[in-house]
């Protein structure tokens, strides 16, 4: 016997006043209304009810039970309707992960008309360039940039990673022009401590090995290097995100545009749920108008 249903058909008899009128509301007979009872009362070991041929009464234990029972069924209903209207309306904490630069620069600005679109849904954004297990961490979603690796989740693409080069024209001016990724070997170039050395300043189309000499000034922070650059002291290669609003003010130099690696996919990745809920499927349905890869 279900124990919950058990308890049910017992409050049910209690407030209806016999077994025929709880098998009515439940559609069943009063033979399994009564099985219902005994499984009750098997289990704590007590007498619940006395019946007699004129009317049926509670024991003391049975009034101590049934209070105990319209409690717990209380809160089953209201953990139920709790979970509906979470299914039905955009609401509770969403936690997403998200890579430092393309955290801070894009998904910030646009998280605060996110949650002015839904005022009952709040946002906690952890900002990290590692790989986050959203699942064992207990993120919602993550935007990932690179080939992706786990094929468990759900991902959706969103705009293509694309890299920029550029200096500030101060820098330029001084040092002049790099036309070639050999030129480089002559520049103060601003490297970023989270390349590996493979992929540090490699650029498409280079003839031979890296020819980039040892960085004077490394950071683990892309917004680090792109004011180090603003500030004249050498060519910064970061993520287009990080640097167009820069070139389109002047501020910064694109150079070397036919040789800036190759595009890297970026995607929003979540755990596959038959039904997401408001919150999540919002938070997504936003993401991919606002950086969808079209």
């Amino acid at each position: 016997m279900d124990k919950l249903r058990s308890m049910e058909v017992f409050v049910t008899v209690v407030d209806q006043g016999s077994f025929t009128a709880a098998a009515d509301a439940f559609e069943i007979s009063p033979v399994m209304v009564g099985k219902h009872i005994r499984a009750l009362e098997t289990r704590l070991g007590a007498q619940l009810l006395t019946r007699t041929t004129r009317r049926q009464s509670l024991t003391e234990i049975g009034r101590q039970y049934v209070d105990q029972c319209r409690a717990i069924l209380a809160q089953i209903s209201a953990a139920e309707t709790g979970a509906e209207a979470m299914r039905a309306t955009p609401r509770g904490k969403l936690k997403i992960t998200a890579p430092v630069s393309f955290g801070s620069e894009w998904i910030s600005p646009a998280m605060t008309e996110y949650l002015a679109r839904h005022p009952e849904v709040s946002l906690d954004l952890n900002l990290n360039d590692r790989l986050v297990d959203i699942v064992e961490e207990g993120y919602d979603a993550a935007v990932r940039i690179g080939v992706l690796e786990d094929s468990s989740m759900v991902a959706r693409a969103l705009r293509p990673y694309r890299m920029l080069i550029c200096a500030a024209p101060a820098y330029l001016e001084r040092h002049g022009t790099p036309r070639t990724p050999e030129d480089l070997a002559h520049h103060e170039c601003l490297d970023f401590m989270q390349w590996s050395h493979q992929v540090r300043w490699r650029l498409k189309g280079q003839l031979g090995a890296n020819s980039v000499r040892e960085s004077r000034f490394r950071s683990n922070n892309g917004h680090a290097l792109r004011i180090a650059a603003l500030h004249g002291f050498g060519i910064v290669m970061q993520a287009e995100m990080l640097l167009a609003k820069e070139i389109e003010a002047g501020r910064l130099v694109a150079v070397l545009q036919d040789y800036v690696p190759v595009a890297r996919p970026m995607h929003l990745v979540y755990s596959r749920d038959r039904q997401p809920t408001p919150k999540l499927k919002t938070f997504i349905d936003f993401m991919l108008a606002r950086f969808g890869a079209g």
